[in-house]
């Protein structure tokens, strides 16, 4: 199973991620969470040059794809956070595993420059950063996501787990 956490930087897809798997984990399923910035690392995509602009982007996505297909195959689970800009791949995921679940975890850009965890959107209107999504890279919504969570309406992160942890089958 494959539940794709997509989203924009800062929006709680990684933080709903984490609280998912341990909540599953807890169960003894073979479970698996993967961070797209964490595969990036571990790819050493992040040292190229063009590793954030679309290309990067998108070749980033195919490693986490390709991933993620090896481990569907082992029918292990696995929960993936990751900021998605390609409708394409987004498509394609729907046929490509097993069973596929995605989530589009939301806030307005006017939130995400609030929280900045990591000082992306603050560097990119400084014209420090380049390719940042949603300053000079679009975020197109995903068009047809399986559960919606905004993280700017006072959501709770105990709460979003147990909404996709209901829509998969996890309660």
């Amino acid at each position: 199973m494959m539940i794709w956490l997509v989203g924009m930087s800062g929006a709680g897809k990684t933080t709903i991620g984490r609280h998912l798997y341990k909540k599953r984990k807890s169960v003894e399923r073979a479970t698996v969470l993967l961070d797209g910035d964490e595969i990036r690392r571990v790819f050493r995509h992040n040292h190229v040059p063009d590793a954030y602009t679309v290309g990067g982007r998108y070749r980033n996505a195919e490693h986490i794809v390709e991933l993620c297909r090896l481990l569907d195959k082992q029918k292990i689970d696995v929960i993936c956070c990751i900021l998605c800009i390609f409708p394409k791949i987004l498509l394609a995921n729907r046929t490509e595993f097993s069973e596929y679940h995605e989530v589009h975890v939301h806030a307005p850009m006017s939130v995400l420059e609030r929280r900045d965890t990591k000082g992306l959107y603050e560097a990119a209107r400084k014209g420090l950063e380049k390719n940042v999504v949603g300053v000079d890279i679009d975020f197109p919504s995903p068009p047809n996501p399986d559960l919606f969570i905004d993280t700017s309406k006072g959501i709770s992160v105990d709460d979003s787990v147990s909404a996709v942890a209901k829509m998969v089958g996890w309660d």
